[in-house]
């Protein structure tokens, strides 16, 4: 549980440098994506304080939950940068919603962004932010379904 609460705050902090240091503004996929990185890290902090088995097997399988839907939206951001539409809907509705939500003072300024979430603005080694957010989310979703097996024996 550590090496997920780990790589999730590094990858949660890459984010903030590339959003406040590099300047480049997050996407409302990207923003999703940080949502799903903070949850795994409560998630994985929270498996940390608990010691019954039956629990941290709970803990476990909400780390599955919430990663593999984190590679979901990763793909699909992935599948949008290959694959642009011609008319730009990459999540508008959604970042609707959180604007017109009433307690939209409450979210921290980090998750506010209005990129374009088909656009590539950093690459390593060939793949882009939601390519590499991907292959995280994957790893972190197989290692918790590692963690389900090993607490079920």
């Amino acid at each position: 549980m550590a090496i997920v609460v780990m790589v999730c705050l590094g990858l949660l902090g890459f984010g903030l440098y590339l959003q406040h240091v590099v300047g480049l503004e997050p996407c409302p996929m990207c923003i999703v994506q940080r949502y799903a990185l903070m949850l795994s890290a409560v998630g994985a902090v929270a498996g940390l304080m608990v010691t019954p088995t039956a629990i941290q097997r709970v803990v476990a399988s909400y780390l599955f939950l919430i990663t593999a839907a984190g590679a979901f939206v990763a793909a699909r951001q992935s599948w949008l940068q290959w694959y642009p539409p011609e008319v730009l809907s990459c999540g508008r509705d959604f970042y609707g919603m959180i604007e017109s939500f009433p307690l939209q003072r409450a979210i921290p300024m980090i998750f506010k962004g209005g990129g374009d979430c088909t656009a590539v603005d950093w690459t390593f080694l060939g793949g882009s932010i939601a390519n590499w957010s991907f292959l995280f989310f994957c790893g972190l979703a197989l290692l918790a379904l590692r963690l389900i097996r090993a607490e079920s024996r």
